[in-house]
């Protein structure tokens, strides 16, 4: 089981990489810049070929990544090459297409699964409206009943139960959590909620309120695609939300997972189906592209970052001094996956 689990979560993250990196690959060739190499994969290069267009097609040993190799991504880097083809030297507007296009191909792969997804197998919704309290659990004891509809946690609205999941996450002052009600007959409440702490088989402590929301399926064409965009922007927006608990200290690094984290996801999901998978590739998708339009360096984001100050000072930022920046925001993100990846495996063991 194990051995199929790392193919699929190889196989699900290969075509993340691949669709990124095609976005990147189509616009600059569309725009004519100068490619060595289309490479899906890291580390020494196991088959090549070479196309009709020059460009050299590489499968590397490692399938943890990919990349488009382009003459001139921050400055002129090679004399051998026509200057119109490099491409700092190609219109502002064309770069940032070129820089976009990966994000952009991501969140197009995500609302096309979830659309499929939901056309094959019906448009499933979880809602924050209670549909069962377990007797004697924290909910229970502050007095919400099975109908309640939660409409904020902690004074943030909600609409969906991705958001709310993530609000219950959240540490909260004195453990104890406000939920603005909505009851059956329409009279809003406000209850404060201080869910038990329960450790489980490794030890880890979990909060437990003790209740089930309700779950809606619906069917047809303009319902999938209404639920492809609903669900994709439910994502976002728990992830920009997940990112400022992070740096709020509501959220804890342990929060965060890597490929030990995901490979573990993909293992319990193999139970649920292939309906089940679609959506974690729809939904590490969208993270990929989440994360890749972030204004970090070595990330797409921090290179449009750079542009833009570029378009304001109207003038293009050292070359050497963006260079320095996306070396340091490299090492610094390894850093950070390494941590992830240690506190994962000793999390899974």
């Amino acid at each position: 089981m194990w051995i199929l689990s790392i193919l699929l979560l190889i196989l699900i993250l290969s075509i993340i990489i691949i669709i990124h990196e095609f976005g990147h690959f189509i616009w600059a060739k569309k725009f004519g810049v100068h490619i060595y190499e289309f490479s899906i994969g890291m580390g020494p290069v196991i088959f090549t070929h070479k196309g009709k267009d020059k460009i050299d097609y590489n499968l590397r040993a490692f399938p943890i990544g990919g990349f488009v190799a382009m003459a001139g991504e921050v400055y002129e880097d090679d004399n051998k090459v026509k200057k119109e083809k490099l491409m700092c030297n190609k219109p502002w507007l064309q770069r940032l297409i070129i820089l976009v296009a990966g994000v952009v191909n991501n969140f197009i792969l995500a609302i096309v699964v979830l659309f499929v997804g939901a056309l094959i197998w019906g448009a499933s919704y979880s809602v924050p409206k209670v549909e069962e309290i377990v007797k004697d659990s924290a909910m229970e004891k502050a007095g919400l009943v099975a109908g309640d509809e939660i409409i904020a946690v902690n004074d943030k609205k909600v609409t969906n139960w991705e958001k709310t999941q993530i609000l219950l996450y959240f540490k909260s002052k004195n453990n104890t959590y406000k939920f603005d009600v909505k009851h059956e007959d329409g009279t809003k409440e406000v209850f404060y909620v201080k869910p038990t702490i329960e450790k489980n088989d490794k030890g880890e402590e979990t909060k437990s309120f003790g209740f089930r929301v309700s779950t809606k399926t619906e069917k047809g064409f303009i319902n999938s695609l209404k639920y492809s965009f609903v669900k994709f922007c439910s994502v976002v927006d728990t992830m920009a939300l997940t990112l400022k608990g992070l740096f709020t200290g509501k959220l804890s690094l342990s929060a965060l997972s890597g490929p030990v984290g995901m490979y573990e996801v993909v293992n319990q999901g193999i139970g649920y189906g292939i309906s089940y998978l679609l959506y974690i590739l729809a939904f590490l998708s969208i993270n990929v592209g989440f994360l890749n339009i972030l204004p970090f360096p070595a990330f797409d984001g921090g290179r449009i970052l750079f542009m833009i100050i570029e378009k304001i000072k109207g003038s293009p930022v050292n070359a050497e001094l963006e260079n320095k920046f996306h070396t340091v925001g490299f090492f610094l993100l390894m850093i950070l996956m390494i941590y992830i990846t240690i506190k994962d495996i000793i999390r899974f063991f």
